[in-house]
């Protein structure tokens, strides 16, 4: 899972950013304390640092340069300021990407994969597996043992994100969210429907309790 480290002095959208990220698959690690910046990111070693132009007692912009200093991960700035002169200023002290608040998720969530992407992380996996299953995100199937089951989109969507969370019970309204986040239409009633065509697909690989309901919280595997 790649790690992604959020410096963002404001709590709103620092947990924004962490529940956005997290729901798309990555492991963040939101700052909260300022000094030695550059020591936690040294320990922490993440794939990708999320950095904020206007911190506690300094900017974001020395920051960087130290941080460029103390490891090789990329950096997107995510600020208010929106002249292009501190934009050249960024990009020039190492940033590899600027993004101005207010942001549009959609756009963000791309932009922080093409970083990733362009940084040669490792890739997201092609294969899933939890439990004796297999998905397979490329070929859009399922497989348990020998047998093989094709999967819509949603369905896709919808087991991905419950592996990618296993052992944690899901609330119906995370998996909403996160599958509007990828700009896939859906609602209570659709995510009933895809999830009763899911577990039927399941049950006909002998997983029929794969997808288990905690009544009044959500799902787990």
């Amino acid at each position: 899972m790649q790690k992604i480290m959020i410096i963002e002095d404001d709590p709103a959208i620092r947990d924004e950013l962490a529940l956005l990220l997290g729901n798309e698959g990555y492991q963040t690690m939101p700052v909260t304390e300022f000094a030695g910046v550059p020591d936690q990111v040294r320990r922490a070693g993440p794939d990708l640092i999320l950095l904020d132009l206007g911190l506690p007692g300094r900017d974001g912009f020395s920051l960087c340069a130290e941080i460029r200093r103390a490891c090789g991960a990329p950096i997107i700035f995510v600020t208010s300021r929106d002249g292009a002169m501190d934009e050249l200023r960024a990009l020039s002290l190492g940033g590899d990407d600027y993004i101005t608040k207010p942001y549009n998720i959609p756009v963000l969530l791309a932009r922080v994969k093409a970083v990733l992407r362009r940084a040669g992380s490792a890739p997201e996996p092609d294969t899933l597996q939890v439990g004796g299953l297999s998905l397979h995100l490329a070929e859009g199937t399922v497989s348990c043992g020998g047998g093989t089951a094709e999967l819509s989109r949603n369905e896709i969507r919808i087991l991905a994100y419950l592996m990618n969370h296993a052992g944690r019970i899901v609330p119906r309204e995370d998996l909403i969210e996160a599958l509007w986040n990828s700009r896939i239409y859906i609602d209570d009633n659709t995510l009933s429907v895809n999830m009763t065509r899911l577990r039927a697909k399941l049950g006909g690989l002998g997983l029929p309790d794969y997808i288990k309901t905690r009544r009044g919280m959500g799902y787990q595997i």
